[in-house]
This record gives C-alpha cells, structure tokens and sequence, in this order.
C-alpha cells in the first residue's frame, strides 16, 4: 500500500508541472456568510449562494513569453531599420517625382515654340543655323515622347494640340 500511495503522491506531483493549466483549472467561489462577512474557497459551500471567480495566476499560459531584453532590442532595431527605409524610399520617390515634372514642363515649353511654326535656330560648332522642317518634326516627336512619359495623359493630350 505504501508503493500505491507514493506512485499516487508522484503522479499528482508531476501533472501540475506538466500540464500547468490543470493546475490553475481548479474553481474559485465566493459566497457571504449571514455577518455579511466575504469569504473564499475552492469547494462551493452547501445552503449559500455563490458566485464563480476567475483567477489570474500571473503565470502566461501558451506560447506567450515574455521577451528578453535583447530580443525587445533587436525588435526596435529592425522597426527603426524599416521606418528609415521607407523614409529613405518616399525621398527617392519624391526627387523622381520632382525630376518628371521639370522634364514634363521643358518638353511642354519646347512643344509651345515647336508649334507656333516659327523658325528654330540651333548653334552647331560655333556656327548657327536653322533646323529643317524634317528637324522640326523629329524634335517635335522627341519632345511629344518626353512629355507622354513624363506628365502622364493630360501632357499628352496636351503635346498633341
């Protein structure tokens, strides 16, 4: 019988710290005595009216541990890592942004002197001259390409009047 009660005594030892939920599953009541007195128990009282308690036993239950110091720090680093590069990244966006509007409004201005049919006069080693009207259209074409790259489909419509 002494062997029974040990291997009892051994298995109701051991189930807590293997299953630590068993452990905190046990019921809380709460009840008050006819003093008005509050008391406690893990058995329900017979004859008095009881209320259910939760218990918190500041144990984490699960898979949620609390991190370390440092895995808290290497969380922050690559964080900050991620805001600087988006940072870093809507500043390229933004100087991009800023170039193809100022290539859109030269090829627009461009376009404007294209098309009053005037004379365009080029300078080519230090001699001058004007282009031709075949010139004029290829210039014409490469300014059109510029701005339907770089200002969208209002600059296009635009170029083409």
């Amino acid at each position: 019988m002494n062997k029974k009660t040990l291997t009892l005594a051994m298995i109701l030892a051991v189930v807590p710290l293997m299953f630590p939920q068993a452990a905190t599953a046990a019921s809380v009541y709460k009840w008050t005595d006819e003093n008005g007195v509050t008391h406690f128990g893990d058995r329900e009282p017979t004859g008095k009216q009881t209320e259910r308690v939760n218990i918190r036993t500041g144990k984490i239950s699960g898979d949620q541990r609390p991190k370390s110091p440092q895995q808290q720090l290497d969380e922050l680093e690559a964080r900050q890592a991620d805001a600087a590069g988006k940072r870093e990244e809507s500043a390229v966006e933004e100087a991009r942004r800023k170039q193809r509007e100022a290539n859109c409004e030269t090829a627009r201005s461009n376009l404007t002197i294209l098309e009053r049919n005037s004379r365009i006069r080029v300078e080519e080693n230090g001699e001058q001259r004007y282009l031709s009207p075949e010139e004029v259209q290829e210039q014409r074409q490469k300014f059109e390409d510029i701005a339907s790259e770089n200002c969208g489909a209002e600059s296009s419509e635009n170029a083409e009047r």
